[in-house]
Parts: structure tokens; C-alpha cells; sequence
């Protein structure tokens, strides 16, 4: 039950998400750009927040899966979330409503970054650790 409650909040998040996107990509405004304009580094605190959000959710959605690479262990849904994140800001260079932002790029990966060493701790406390 907590699963398949898990992999459906991730996927609606990740909705969300592309519907954020979608937004922004056609410069059309909303409640939630409306909220988070006024405040200092608020578009830095969405993407770090929403990302960051992702991650930990897709990393309980895949079970917190990992993948090896030497002796590091990667979480599956850290490196999905990763890339697209990856190709949605650099995507950003060719759409003209937006700009490509470096630091908000920095704000993903470390919204990624922090809530993968939070699933770490989840998952070293918890049952739902599965490595494979």
C-alpha cells in the first residue's frame, strides 16, 4: 500500500512539475510564480524545493534502488531526476520566454544532493531499502 501511494505522488509531483514548466516556457503566470517572486532567491528556493522533492520522492518510488559505480552507490531515482533536470534547464538556451541560469541549476543539484543523503537516512532506518 505505501508503494503504490508513493508512486502515485511521485508521478502527480512530477505532473506538477511539467505543468510548472509548461507554464514558464510560455511565459504565462500563476498562483504559485505569483508567490514566490516577491520573496529574496525565490526562484533559487522553488528549484532546490521542487527538485529536491522529486528526488526523494522518485528514490521511494523506485524503492530506493541503487546503482554501483566503483564504491559509490547511486539512487536510481537521483539520477533520473538528475537528468532531467539537466536537459529541462538546458533546454531553457533555446526557449526564448526563458533563460539559461546556472545558478538555477546549482539550486537543482543541490536540492537533488541534499534529499538523496535524506533518502540515505530514510532508507539506513527504515524497510523500504532495496539495492540491486
Amino acid at each position: 500500500m505505501f508503494y503504490k501511494l508513493t508512486v502515485s505522488i511521485a508521478l502527480g509531483f512530477f505532473v506538477f512539475i511539467l505543468w510548472a514548466i509548461y507554464q514558464a516556457n510560455t511565459g504565462s503566470s500563476n498562483l504559485f510564480f505569483d508567490l514566490i517572486q516577491p520573496l529574496p532567491y525565490g526562484d533559487k528556493l522553488g528549484h532546490f524545493g521542487l527538485f529536491g522533492l522529486l528526488t526523494l520522492l522518485a528514490n521511494l518510488a523506485s524503492r530506493c534502488r541503487t546503482l554501483s559505480i566503483g564504491r559509490f552507490k547511486l539512487y536510481w531515482g537521483s539520477i533520473a531526476v538528475s537528468l532531467f533536470v539537466l536537459m529541462e534547464e538546458l533546454s531553457q538556451g533555446l526557449i526564448p520566454t526563458r533563460t539559461l541560469d546556472m545558478m538555477d541549476l546549482a539550486a537543482d543539484a543541490l536540492g537533488i544532493t541534499l534529499f538523496s543523503l535524506l533518502t540515505y537516512f530514510i532508507a539506513t532506518n527504515t524497510r523500504i531499502s532495496r539495492t540491486d
